[in-house]
């Protein structure tokens, strides 16, 4: 096989029905399987996803919700393919995205993970695309909107086109195209994350084991982010604070002082609770 493309529904038939069709719309000069994965949905769209698909798609189900990265290691210890593909399930793959970017980690073996140009349905990039990783430093400047004339502290790397290629950091997790044999050396995702922050940690650990990561922003996928609703729930503003913490502390914390980390972490607990307040008044789409 060589490309297996993982993608978990969590309660979003309509979604996963259309990402799913969006693969299949085109025809491919390699091999592929496409998995989806139930994140314990307690609804009835794993059944409908079933009956819709038959035997065309593989699908795993989850008896309980562990995380969007412990849905995604549940299909991935089970393929053996050359490759893998994290795929969103509010997303469209467009015509000739998966076949150039097959092509290209055919032909650049130092590539470790490939990412595409992702747009929101308004046609706006979705910026988390081609990021740098996160620091004390890009972090502060992106926090309060300080403009900076340093790359280095660009986090968004908006200074860079959206539709060339090139290499970056680090991808979004709605959409990643990794070399299979990176992970079985580097490790799957780390599921102490829950739904935010998996795809930095995984890409920083593709970059420390000297690959490379590329953004091939000639071709493109559409997400539908944030389609369920205006209004977050407080597990997922929860979560997203919480990645915060944890990728700090895993990848950082250990080269910053004492002080610094006391800063980072108060601040981290005092973004999270600003957030919880202003939501409250935010209303459901």
């Amino acid at each position: 096989m060589n490309l297996s493309i993982v993608i978990v529904n969590y309660q979003t038939f309509d979604l996963t029905r259309d990402a799913v069709n969006s693969i299949f719309k085109y025809s491919y000069p390699f091999s592929y399987e496409v998995i989806v994965v139930d994140n314990a949905s307690g609804d009835d769209s794993l059944a409908r996803l079933q009956d819709y698909f038959k035997d065309k798609v593989k699908f795993i189900s989850s008896n309980e919700n562990n995380g969007f990265a412990a849905g995604n290691n549940k299909a991935l210890k089970q393929v053996n393919s050359d490759y893998v593909l994290l795929l969103n399930s509010d997303t469209i793959v467009n015509g000739n995205t998966l076949e150039n970017i097959y092509s290209y980690m055919e032909d650049h073996r130092d590539v470790g993970a490939c990412g595409c140009r992702v747009c929101l349905e308004n046609g706006d990039l979705d910026k988390a695309c081609k990021r740098t990783f996160p620091n004390v430093k890009n972090s502060f400047f992106r926090l309060f909107h300080i403009p900076t004339n340093s790359s280095d502290d660009n986090y968004n790397l908006t200074d860079l086109p959206d539709d060339e290629v090139y290499e970056i950091d680090c991808l979004t997790g709605a959409f990643m195209f990794i070399r299979k044999n990176v992970l079985d050396e580097i490790g799957l995702l780390d599921e102490t994350f829950f739904m935010y922050g998996e795809d930095i940690d995984l890409c920083y650990r593709i970059k420390k084991s000297g690959r490379k990561i590329i953004y091939y922003g000639k071709s493109s996928i559409v997400h539908f982010k944030g389609a369920s609703s205006k209004k977050q729930k407080n597990k997922l503003i929860y979560e997203f604070y919480r990645a915060m913490y944890i990728y700090y502390k895993k990848h950082h914390a250990g080269e910053s002082s004492f002080i610094v980390n006391i800063v980072v972490y108060f601040g981290i607990a005092v973004l999270f609770v600003l957030k919880l307040f202003f939501n409250l008044f935010k209303k459901k789409s």
